[in-house]
């Protein structure tokens, strides 16, 4: 061994000093070498490396939010040209060999809809660039709002498959549609177009003749109908997914959207295989769908010739059909959402900061700018008086200029419209779905028996406006011993993630439901059969994030959702209680019916009364005390008596659903020949009896009364039956007398008028034999 080795072995602390005092002399970076390395970062590099940020965490999250920004963009664009929504959804397998537990498949995603077309030198910046679009700087309320999801959508598929995005646009009816391919450069945040050519294949006809149920529907002129698409825009893009049924699918979030979207209709075109792990988690609302109408079928089958009842709302235009597997979601109502403008902002909902910008600003666009016009265009609700009234304030004329506005003034400023007392910002830039769309699209989609919706007057948070609404649907079909189900919408688009960060969430479980009957655990959602349904609409709803899936727990917009929700339960817990009430009448009329007859042959082998009228007597009596159980319903749902305290604007009861829980008996339910019920058994047997009754020479009890109308009989003086005052008997009470239920018996016979009227004891006093007494 060496002399250096033998000193390093014998020496190791010194060893390892002299390697760090080597390391320590090694050049290190300075300012200069890092200046060398610093470069701009593109917004569509950044999003690449975090695109869990835009919604693509995986594959199965990653294909519903390419549908839903396509058709998200489809309805504004619909809507706003002034054109009733046909969107159709496409998506193809382009690996239907791949195991049925592969973890993500390629597949080729299709959206078609009818709206105005795109011109064709917007087509690049739309598709291939991030943060670019129409929405972001204007106060109006529309589903998008960034800018950045289609054009996230096309960069993830090119960054999981490398291939482009293919467009056809077709602005006018009478021009040929625009064929362009186009992929993304991250590095650039620019698109790169591989092809662009005319065509007058538009729609694409290779859509019509997908499947079996494409081409049958095509046929029919039913699907992608060159009249129904004069013009239009169509995006493919091929990426990496995972295409499974359930909670959190392409088949839910279509669902979702078309109930907040009656104006719509949708054609989903589904693919071929699906994920085998969740095969039959199908959505809760596509289960009722189907279920209704298959139902519906059933009973008009098996009423033959029988009257059916009213039904509530006419199935058949606004229940999803299926054929060939092609799931069609119809267009429920034939007019479009209010038309809504575009307001300026509120100066309660500015910064500093932002007043100052936005005077820099218009003294660049306009010189010689004053204050005052400044204030009244650049603001919503500052009058003209108010704006002098400001420009006094801070020690300032209505002719001074914006560029004379030092950074001390314009902080004046600031506080004072602070603190002035101004309107709120107008609501016309709002467009909520309304009671009866609630209702309509909740009817469509959830299969229940009861349902409400309340929609609140517009609120104000941080200067923009804001509108709540709220539906609820109970009973029917819906599992009774589970959680209930919360469906949460932002400006009509459905939110399927992050549910427990929600505002939304937050206000459902903040609701006391046990003040509506409902039970619900400490500090969780109401257990029962329920669907509870909230939409916020808003020119800038706050989302946690840039996937737009929650909404941000602001105070205001959270005090709203929960008096919206306490609105629709106060009505659910008015129709629970009336549905108590009507089931306990029910069975107190069974038990009246159920010995009423015992207690008519009792009577008639007692005093020999007509056993046959008395009971019909009693039974018209229990009829009246128990008439709450034959409440009936209209058309509608709703009840027919005015007192009815669940007959109230927004709700709808349907009396197929609830007509089996609570027992009541209607009409329909009247035994069929041949068939009785054991009080009508009794009836018979007290009739067949009572004919040897009628033979006596007795009186006979209500011999001439009416049993419907049930009015007391006149107090006549009948000398026939008039009882001789004896010292030491009792007479009858007045109060006894009032209640005895007898007719005017007509002219006797002289062997009749001497019989004496038989006596009972009751209570320590005698009152005529005769009293039924049974109420």
């Amino acid at each position: 061994m060496s002399q250096p080795a033998l000193l390093e072995e014998a020496h190791p602390a010194s060893s390892n000093t002299s390697k760090t005092m080597k390391s320590k002399n090694a050049p290190r970076a300075n300012a200069e070498s890092m200046a060398t390395k610093q470069r701009d970062i593109s917004v569509s590099e950044f999003f690449a490396k975090n695109r869990h940020l835009l919604g693509f965490d995986n594959p199965r999250k990653a294909l519903l939010t390419t549908v839903k920004e396509a058709v998200d963009n489809s309805l504004d664009a619909c809507e706003e040209a002034g054109i009733l929504p046909d969107i159709t959804v496409i998506i193809e397998d382009l690996q239907p060999d791949r195991p049925a537990s592969a973890k993500s498949a390629r597949y080729r995603v299709s959206v078609v809809d009818n709206g105005p077309g795109i011109v064709r030198k917007q087509v690049e910046n739309i598709f291939g660039r991030l943060l670019y679009g129409s929405k972001f700087h204007r106060l109006k309320m529309s589903r998008g709002q960034q800018g950045i999801g289609i054009s996230a959508a096309g960069m993830y598929g090119l960054i999981t498959t490398g291939k482009p995005m293919v467009i056809h646009t077709k602005p006018s009816a009478k021009q040929p549609a625009h064929h362009i391919e186009l992929a993304m450069n991250t590095k650039t945040n620019r698109a790169e177009v591989t092809e662009d050519r005319e065509t007058r294949d538009f729609p694409p006809e290779r859509f019509a003749r997908l499947t079996v149920g494409t081409r049958d529907l095509s046929e029919r002129g039913e699907i992608l109908s060159a009249d129904v698409y004069p013009t239009g825009t169509s995006v493919s893009i091929e990426l990496d997914g995972r295409y499974q049924k359930g909670r959190g699918s392409v088949d839910e979030f279509l669902e979702l959207t078309a109930i907040a979207n009656p104006h719509a209709r949708f054609t989903f075109v589904p693919p071929s295989k699906v994920s085998e792990d969740e095969k039959d988690d199908t959505p809760l609302l596509k289960q009722r769908v189907s279920k209704f109408k298959v139902a519906g079928e059933d009973e008009r089958a098996d009423e033959g010739s029988s009257p059916a009842a009213p039904a509530p709302r006419p199935a058949e235009p606004q229940v999803t059909t299926e054929t060939g597997g092609v799931m069609i979601f119809p267009r429920a109502v034939e007019d479009l959402p209010p038309e809504t403008k575009e307001i300026q902002p509120h100066p309660k909902g500015i910064e500093l900061g932002i007043l100052l910008q936005m005077l820099k600003e218009a003294e660049i666009e306009k010189g010689g700018y004053t204050l005052y016009n400044f204030l009244q265009d650049r603001f919503s609700r500052v009058s003209s008086a108010t704006a002098s009234n400001l420009c006094e304030k801070i020690g300032k004329t209505s002719r001074t200029r914006v560029a004379d506005m030092d950074h001390d003034a314009a902080e004046r400023l600031f506080r004072e419209l602070q603190d002035s007392k101004l309107p709120p910002p107008p609501t016309d830039c709002l467009a909520p779905i309304g009671v009866q769309q609630l209702l309509k699209g909740m009817f469509k989609g959830v299969r229940a028996e009861f349902y409400a919706a309340s929609s609140r007057e517009p609120a104000v948070y941080r200067g923009r406006p804001f509108l709540i609404e709220a539906a609820i649907a109970f009973g029917g079909e819906l599992p009774g011993d589970e959680p209930c189900r919360v469906i949460r919408f932002a400006n009509r688009v459905p939110l399927l993630f992050q549910q427990s960060a929600c505002s939304s969430f937050k206000a459902v479980i903040e609701t006391n439901w046990r003040n509506y009957d409902l039970q619900q655990p400490r500090g969780a959602v109401p257990v029962g059969a329920i669907v509870i349904m909230i939409h916020m609409a808003s020119v800038w709803v706050p989302f946690t994030s840039e996937s737009k899936e929650a909404i941000a727990d602001y105070d205001e917009i959270r005090k709203e959702m929960k008096l919206a929700l306490m609105e629709c339960g106060r009505k659910l817990g008015t129709y629970l209680n009336k549905r108590l009430k009507m089931r306990r009448e029910s069975e107190r009329r069974d038990v009246f019916e159920r010995y009423i007859g015992e207690i008519a042959k009792a009577c008639n082998a007692i005093n020999g009364a007509d056993a046959k009228k008395l009971y019909e007597a009693m039974l018209a009596q229990a009829k009246k005390r128990t008439a709450i159980a034959d409440l009936k319903l209209d058309e509608e749902g709703k009840k027919l008596k005015d007192e009815d305290p669940a007959d109230q604007d927004g709700v709808i009861i349907v009396e197929q659903a609830m007509a089996p829980k609570l027992g009541a008996r209607t009409n329909d339910d009247a035994p069929p020949v041949g068939k009785q019920s054991k009080a009508e058994r009794a009836m018979t047997e007290v009739a067949a009896r009572s004919k040897q009754a009628e033979e006596d020479s007795q009186p006979r009890l209500l011999e001439n009364e009416n049993p419907s109308t049930r009015t007391k009989a006149p107090k006549k003086s009948n000398p026939a039956t008039k009882t001789p005052k004896k010292t030491g008997t009792p007479a009858t009470p007045k109060s006894a007398q009032n209640d005895v239920r007898t007719a005017d018996l007509g002219p006797a016979s002289a062997s009749e008028s001497r019989i004496k009227p038989k006596m009972r004891l009751v209570n320590g006093k005698l009152v005529p034999a005769d009293q039924p007494g049974l109420f």
